[in-house]
């Protein structure tokens, strides 16, 4: 599907900082950015994603902390404090 076809199907960019523990130094801590369309709350392809990650790689995971936003909505309207002429 493209990417306008999964906004317009209520899914949102989310992003997903992953903690983990480095395989040969368990006490020090790496940062993974991971990035994709997902439909929230459940999150299905990040979900996906860490069940690879915990079946295929060393590193344990330690946290992960989960962003999004809708790319597509309506537009925000502000009315404006004052009104200034130039001449």
């Amino acid at each position: 599907m493209s990417d306008l076809a999964l906004q317009l199907n209520d899914y949102r960019l989310t992003t997903a900082e992953i903690l983990y523990h480095l395989p040969d130094h368990p006490t020090l801590l790496q940062t993974y950015i991971w990035q994709e369309y997902d439909l929230a709350p459940r999150y299905p392809e990040l979900h996906k994603f860490l069940e690879f990650w915990t079946r295929n790689l060393d590193g344990p995971l330690h946290s992960v902390k989960v962003a999004n936003i809708p790319i597509i909505s309506p537009p925000e309207t502000r009315f404006a404090a004052c009104c200034l002429t130039l001449q």
